[in-house]
């Protein structure tokens, strides 16, 4: 007669411990992230108050780096969301299964352009474009005008004053090899391998990392490079960072057709997160306008929400025409094979 109560006992105590493991996992939600991640503490809090959570953001160092650890914690990992995983890592990302799908309702306010990811492991959270940028006042001086095609850039008239990325250890410096490569084809009678061994023949420098080469090499900044490969929001960066009010910034953008790249940067949840239903949550708060609108001033990159707005010094960045048309799929499948070819003509 007493077994039932006792029984009873047991299960409502069991399921008073999972309900409770339940609300444990959903308190505190683990993004690991590049080390360029920045968004207002005030955001963040925003998301926590109204989940009743703590967040916590892991930085991993570059992209590359990120999701590097994110595949070696591949079905344990010591995150709930991956951000900033962009096409020219997607492939990769894909291939290692280690994303859950999902599919949130904000997705309908992104335009289909941004939607990198067919699948939905995936999602677009912001983009920018890289390109060359120019020093203004230094091109004057010289009386030149900036180049008008990427061909011109092995001329005697631009010998040593190129200053690119290494694209094995740096993103920029890859969606520079990827534009190149949409400009002049792999197999072409003269293709980017010929055009990166005209560039080397021209003095060409190359530096692990953006940071390096932007703020030791540029003329700008006292280098003795006046073009660099940077992305299409650094003179509107220029104008907000400078000490002075600017009229126009000091740099600008050189934006060849074919020779520019659409960097779109994405946010998925990882398999066996521990707060899976708080990771789709923050993914649907990422993709609302109080997230999108914030980041902008910090990264310098664009929101995807459609409805979104972005500061007034944006004026200052420009959309290119016409960026590379690779596809994150065949960036996927050739990326190795490329940084590869690159690395035995440029550096070896």
């Amino acid at each position: 007669m007493t077994r039932w109560p006792m029984i009873s006992a047991v299960m409502l105590t069991l399921l008073f411990v999972v309900a409770c493991g339940e609300d444990e996992e959903d308190k505190e939600l683990v993004i690991m992230t590049h080390d360029s991640f920045d968004i207002s503490e005030s955001v963040i809090e925003e998301f926590e108050l109204a989940n009743d959570a703590t967040v916590v953001i892991q930085k991993a160092g570059d992209a590359g780096e990120a999701l590097v650890r994110a595949i070696l914690e591949k079905g344990n990992p010591s995150a709930d969301l991956l951000y900033g995983v962009d096409n020219t890592y997607l492939g990769r990302a894909l291939e290692q299964d280690i994303f859950e799908t999902y599919s949130p309702d904000l997705l309908d306010e992104v335009p289909d352009r941004f939607k990198f990811d067919s699948t939905n492991h995936v999602i677009p959270i912001d983009y920018g474009y890289v390109n060359l940028n120019y020093d203004v006042e230094f091109l004057a001086e010289e009386g030149i005008s900036p180049p008008g095609t990427l061909e011109e850039l092995t001329n005697e008239e631009w010998k040593g004053r190129l200053v690119v990325q290494n694209p094995a250890t740096s993103s920029p410096g890859l969606a520079f090899l990827i534009s190149t490569i949409a400009y002049f084809g792999e197999d072409d009678e003269y293709d980017y391998i010929d055009y990166w061994t005209d560039l080397k023949a021209n003095d060409l420098l190359v530096k692990d990392g953006w940071s390096d080469s932007y703020y030791t090499d540029f003329t700008k900044y006292g280098g003795d490079r006046p073009l660099v490969v940077s992305y299409a929001t650094s003179p509107a960066a220029e104008v907000f960072f400078s000490e002075e009010p600017l009229d126009e910034p000091p740099t600008g953008n050189i934006l060849i057709d074919k020779a520019t790249f659409l960097q779109i940067e994405g946010i998925g949840v990882l398999k066996g997160a521990n707060s899976e239903k708080l990771a789709k949550k923050f993914i649907d708060f990422a993709l609302g306008k109080t997230f999108q609108e914030d980041f902008p001033d910090k990264m310098f990159v664009y929101p995807v929400n459609e409805n979104a707005g972005t500061p007034d010094f944006f004026k200052f960045a420009e959309v290119p025409a016409q960026p590379s048309d690779i596809s994150a799929t065949e960036i996927g499948e050739k990326r190795e094979d490329w940084i590869q070819a690159w690395t035995e003509a440029i550096l070896r």
